[in-house]
């Protein structure tokens, strides 16, 4: 039996007591959606089709990340910013981490380097709720089944008692037997798993680079919660490729599609959007779980990135390729029912008509065009619609906007917040520009509304704009900006509205930062990187001056955040180091 977690306000509890529960369903605020574990629960094979903790089927959506292999390009992905963007922007349900085994800079070359790649990717999932695919990355297993053998051991063995997990023990033989080569390899690492872990789904490869499907579902591998791995490329593999997977559904074979491409196998060449689509309607009426190649920068047309994509940067959508944004509308309405067509990403493109000169223009907070951590939910406000919600310290939203000129312009903000705290800071460049910040008040209630403003200074022309939040507890149902003579409100006397607001200043920085401090108060000073690890950390005693400096000059070039705790007040803020 496996232990599932439930999603809880997006953040996950493995227990609830009736007290807590009886005290939000009084007037706390509601829950938020589950993940796709919570959902769906641990998967099982019955027949041709693969179910989920309820006895339904079940046809997950998301992305593989290409080949781990140290020096190939795609191991910078291999981190939890990946996931948590696939989770939030995409939608993702299922992510596959192709763990390189037998080529150059694979996992034989270095296990511990290859594992650890591994591990962070599934560790982020299960934190998300995500299912993962830990994928033997090998055109040859056969070769190294005893390694093969061990390292799925101590996977099961380490993440066995989740339903999270799903292991590819083969990712793409060649043309080699199924019966004398892939079978019993298949069968052997099979037997494995199941002495330890006798239920997380395992998907075996099949000859042909995972094309001979109707082979092995004539001569199937022992076991329970088995499926088989069929790969495709759309502009390569047609009808005839369809024809084999209906030959082995037919025969009671349950497939999961861990690897396909919108171009043709190599990787390059023009997308085939239309047998795409063909793809997708057969995946859609057979209940065929599958995983897009690749997430990943190279310069090819099967990747979802542009070249130089900065892995631990706020993508929106203009970091995606062609392939990537068709992609991504299929995985974002995958189980939205009656459409498999692609049509716009959700939300939509947030770009705003030129307003004229004094009359606001009005955004919807949801028409975000790329977030992180955020949900949206069903607005009672005036106009009604939705609105932002579960806005947390470290959640960003961005929107691109047409400024008609430069100058001085009132942003208006709809918020509602059970008890205030809150703060918007409105940035630029993925937040190395802040252009200001305004605190959120208590307004009663996540649905008691009222309207915020500040003014700022805006260049002409298309731009991005973001809401960061370095203090959350409140909700956004939509902002404007209209041109305005007032002059942009100052944060103090010594440094500029964009960084003295915030808290911080200069931003970017190279060697020391200086922190805005309450006088009179002891506070706690924490930096973390990307991926959630402290790298450095100051206790500044009370009676500290309002300005303290902190030295970071030893970290890597990147982006962080800071966090100062003062007392019961805490403040989240990202800077760059350059």
């Amino acid at each position: 039996m496996k232990q599932l977690s439930f999603a809880f306000g997006r953040r996950t509890w493995r227990g609830l007591s009736f007290a807590l529960l009886a005290l939000l369903l009084a007037g706390g605020r509601p829950t938020a959606a589950q993940t796709p574990v919570a959902k769906y629960g641990a998967l099982r094979v019955q027949g041709a089709r693969i179910l989920d903790g309820n006895n339904l089927p079940v046809s997950l959506a998301g992305n593989s990340l290409f080949w781990s292999n140290a020096g190939w390009g795609g191991e910078k992905y291999y981190n939890a910013n990946v996931v948590g963007w696939l989770k939030n922007n995409w939608g993702a349900t299922v992510v596959r981490a192709a763990m390189g085994v037998d080529e150059a800079g694979g996992y034989l070359e270095n296990p511990a380097r290859e594992k650890a790649k591994v591990k962070a990717v599934v560790d982020a999932c299960v934190a998300a709720g995500l299912y993962v695919i830990i994928d033997w990355h090998s055109h040859s297993a056969e070769k190294h089944q005893a390694e093969a053998i061990a390292f799925f051991k101590e996977m099961a063995t380490t993440y066995g008692s989740t339903p999270n997990v799903i292991y590819e023990i083969y990712n793409e033989p060649l043309q080699v037997s199924w019966s004398g080569v892939v079978k019993p390899y298949a069968q052997a690492v099979t037997n494995a798993i199941r002495a330890i872990d006798p239920d997380n789904l395992i998907v075996v490869g099949t000859p042909t680079w995972s094309q001979d499907v109707d082979v092995a579902a004539a001569d199937p591998v022992a076991g329970t919660n088995i499926a088989y791995t069929l790969h495709f490329y759309a502009a390569s593999h047609k009808n005839a490729l369809r024809d084999k997977a209906r030959a082995a559904i037919s025969r009671g074979a349950a497939l999961f599609v861990t690897e396909y491409g919108t171009c043709d196998a190599s990787g390059g060449g023009a997308i085939d959007a239309t047998s795409t689509k063909e793809w997708m309607d057969f995946m859609q009426l057979n209940k065929l779980s599958h995983c897009n190649w690749s997430i990943n920068d190279k310069a090819e047309a099967a990747s979802a990135l542009v070249p130089g994509t900065n892995p631990g940067a706020a993508w929106a959508d203009s970091y995606l390729t062609p392939s990537g944004r068709l992609v991504k509308g299929y995985i974002q309405g995958w189980n939205n029912a009656g459409t498999t067509s692609p049509g716009t990403t959700t939300p939509p493109p947030t770009t705003t008509p030129p307003p004229t000169s004094g009359t606001a223009t009005k955004v919807e907070a949801e028409s975000y065009q790329a977030m992180f951590g955020v949900q949206t939910e069903t607005t009672t406000d005036v106009d009604g619609g939705r609105n932002v919600s579960y806005i947390d310290a470290g959640d960003w939203m961005a929107y691109t906007i047409s400024v008609p000129a430069a100058g001085t312009y009132l942003l208006e903000f709809r918020v509602a917040s059970l008890n205030g705290g809150g703060q918007i800071s409105v940035e630029q460049n993925s937040g190395a520009t802040k252009l200001g910040t305004v605190a959120v008040p208590r307004t009663g209630g996540w649905q008691t509304w009222t309207t915020i403003s500040r003014t700022v200074t805006l260049s002409a022309g298309q731009q991005s704009i973001a809401i960061g939040v370095p203090a959350g507890g409140y909700n956004i149902n939509w902002w404007s900006f209209a041109k305005t003579s007032a002059r942009p409100a100052l944060g103090g006397a010594q440094a500029p509205a964009e960084t003295r607001a915030s808290g911080i200043f200069p931003n970017p920085v190279r060697q020391q930062l200086h922190l805005v401090t309450q006088p009179g108060t002891a506070a706690r000073v924490s930096v973390f990187n990307v991926r959630g690890q402290r790298v450095l950390s100051q206790e500044l005693p009370a009676g500290s001056l309002p300005e303290a400096t902190l030295s970071v000059e030893a970290l890597a070039p990147g982006s962080y955040t800071v966090r100062v705790v003062e007392g019961s007040r805490t403040t989240t803020t990202r800077f760059v180091k350059e």
